[in-house]
């Protein structure tokens, strides 16, 4: 039975990320500090710098060795699961030529956690240290699986929505107006042909250019060499330079304090708090506090996880990730406007 005591660890881990996240909000909504050129800067030092370097530090110190494999298997049984519901709902429910659309917001909002800004504080309040490993465990192998199949399958996208607007546009030149109408008849026709552009040649992006793209996800290279390092060292039982690792930690510990304030001014420059409208906003609460859990319970009792690891994996999968859910609040919008919104890292 869970006790005042845990509750207050709870609390008091999780009340200093709402503070920043606050702080941002009420930076741009009503004490004006930052303008919304200020407000895409803050958003690059936190994209670029302070969480590339926060997800390093996890990293370089996880034991590759010591992974607990059930929990990675009962991880990917749940994105299966998620993955089946959604193709089901797609295939027979879905309306309008956006299932494309809603496939990827609807597949962000129920897997993808924030586990090492908020995961990690509530993980180790409650079950301690080994808890907060498990976490860690998890959410590297999130930023080096899912996140990039999820901005590949962004970068693919917009591809191919790209050449429909293209299209769209060189074949009527007179009427510029058309642009936006384009993009959403882009959108749609892409969605319902299955356009997957990755041929080379006609101006059309290759298979490769698509994967650079991708790579310049500096995330993508914080947990690469991360991991990697992490696998040298305990094969090897040698540390980092105590310089280098004070330099990553500096960086480091602008993570999650910056991370929260970055999701308080992008909430602050939307013309509603909830930007989505409250049906949407409802669907998103179930996808992400309902659906992840329970396909992740699915998973984890397949593989035979019980207990507390069972808990804490149940913990982990509801913990909201700010980034996912900022693109999920601009894919659906997308959804309702035929605006096309820009996929995250995209430089």
């Amino acid at each position: 039975m869970i006790g005042w005591g845990d509750v207050y660890k709870v609390v008091a881990a999780t009340v200093p990320l709402y503070f920043a996240l606050f702080l941002g909000y009420g930076s741009v909504r009503w004490w004006r500090i930052f303008k919304r050129e200020q407000c895409d800067a803050v958003n690059s030092l936190v994209a670029f710098f302070a969480l590339p370097f926060f997800t390093f530090v996890f990293t370089l110190h996880t034991d590759p060795f010591e992974v607990n494999y059930r929990a990675v298997a009962a991880d990917v049984i749940s994105k299966a699961v998620i993955v089946a519901v959604i193709g089901v709902w797609a295939r027979f429910m879905s309306k309008g030529g956006c299932a494309v659309s809603w496939s990827i917001t609807s597949f962000s909002l129920s897997t993808l956690t924030n586990s090492l800004v908020v995961g990690v504080p509530m993980a180790r309040a409650m079950y301690g240290e080994w808890a907060q490993q498990l976490v860690v465990q998890l959410s590297v192998f999130q930023a080096i699986v899912w996140l990039t199949l999820l901005l590949f399958v962004l970068e693919v996208r917009k591809a191919a929505i790209g050449m429909y607007i293209d299209g769209a546009s060189s074949s009527d030149d007179s009427d510029p107006a058309k642009d936006v109408e384009a993009g959403g008849a882009g959108a749609t026709a892409a969605e319902k042909e299955g356009v997957v552009a990755v041929s080379g040649g006609g101006g059309k992006p290759s298979l490769w250019a698509l994967v650079k793209v991708v790579a310049r996800n500096p995330n993508t290279y914080a947990s690469f060499v991360g991991i990697t390092w992490a696998c040298v060292a305990n094969r090897l039982h040698i540390a980092l330079p105590t310089a280098f690792e004070g330099s990553v930690l500096i960086m480091s510990k602008s993570g999650t304090g910056m991370a929260m304030f970055s999701m308080g001014l992008f909430m602050a420059q939307q013309e509603k708090i909830i930007a989505c409208g409250p049906s949407f906003a409802a669907l998103g609460l179930v996808l992400k506090f309902a659906l992840g859990p329970a396909a992740m319970a699915i998973g984890s009792i397949a593989v035979g996880l019980r207990g507390d690891v069972l808990r804490v994996a149940i913990i982990q999968a509801s913990s909201h990730l700010s980034h996912a859910c900022r693109y999920a609040a601009s894919s659906l919008l997308f959804v309702n406007s035929s605006r096309m919104p820009a996929s995250p890292f995209h430089r």
